[in-house]
């Protein structure tokens, strides 16, 4: 008897499992549906769920129908942007705050911490304040420089870093190596599966981002793909493929990435200790 109940529970189990899948993907496949659906076709009742016939120009001309290639290059430099700059800068208050000694570290570490407590929607006027008054509004330097430090990113490479063993660095200042070397050649390359994981983040963060490049761009040629979607949606609102479709190109570097750094994203939890 004890068998019959284990399989039926793990076929409960895994009856559960595809399920909830198949809930979490059915409105991306409804997306991509809808994207190769007629202008029409998606008032239909019902709606269909396979389009007869399939409409891949839709893609084609909502790219068109709006300059999203420069929404795309626009994206594209404001993510790798980020992605460097909190990697650069996390990596490196990470490093003093995990291994260097000064006055006031703990304190300051816990300090920086309360910032994850402000909401963010707060800083956006001060934000844009801070780039207008130096001009760069609707620029790149205006839409980058108020993005290139993670608080989140500061704690996750510390704790990173607080589990790589002391005694590799005391090694290599047996060795004549200093700070920075030590930091440069020791540290860094054994910690690829954290820095993997917080570019991961980082360029998600980025590319889907909606709020502050809306604030901090004004003319078309800035916007990035998000704000371009937007803007999509007021010039053509009852054209629900087309909108899909940028829809579904948006989505498809972000999908790209994370199956290329999957591996790289899971092995940097589990030795961060993250939930």
């Amino acid at each position: 008897m004890p068998r019959p109940t284990r399989r039926a529970g793990q076929v409960l189990y895994g009856s559960g499992i595809a399920l909830l899948v198949f809930v979490m993907v059915l409105p991306f496949l409804w997306m991509v549906a809808t994207s190769l659906m007629d202008e029409f076709a998606v008032f239909a009742y019902p709606p269909p769920l396979f389009p007869r016939p399939a409409r891949p120009a839709n893609y084609l001309d909502a790219w068109r129908a709006l300059p999203f290639g420069r929404f795309y290059l626009n994206s594209l430099v404001f993510s790798l942007a980020v992605v460097v700059g909190q990697v650069t800068t996390s990596a490196l208050a990470a490093y003093a705050f995990a291994r260097l000694r000064f006055p006031g570290r703990d304190r300051l570490f816990v300090l920086c911490l309360g910032v994850l407590m402000v909401p963010g929607i707060l800083l956006l006027i001060p934000r844009f304040l801070i780039i207008n008054a130096a001009g760069w509004v609707d620029t790149y330097p205006g839409l980058i420089s108020t993005e290139l430090v993670s608080v989140w990113g500061i704690f996750l490479l510390r704790q990173f870093f607080l589990s790589i063993p002391q005694e590799l660095e005391d090694a290599a200042r047996l060795d004549g190596a200093g700070d920075w070397t030590i930091f440069w050649r020791v540290v860094l390359p054994l910690s690829k599966p954290a820095l993997a994981t917080l570019a991961l983040f980082a360029f998600v963060d980025a590319w889907k981002n909606f709020q502050w490049p809306l604030i901090a761009t004004r003319s078309m040629e800035m916007r990035t793909v998000e704000v371009g979607i937007s803007s999509f949606h007021s010039f053509y609102y009852a054209n629900w493929p087309y909108q899909m479709a940028a829809a579904v190109t948006a989505i498809a570097p972000i999908l790209g990435i994370f199956f290329l750094a999957q591996r790289y994203f899971v092995r940097g939890i589990q030795l961060t200790g993250l939930k």
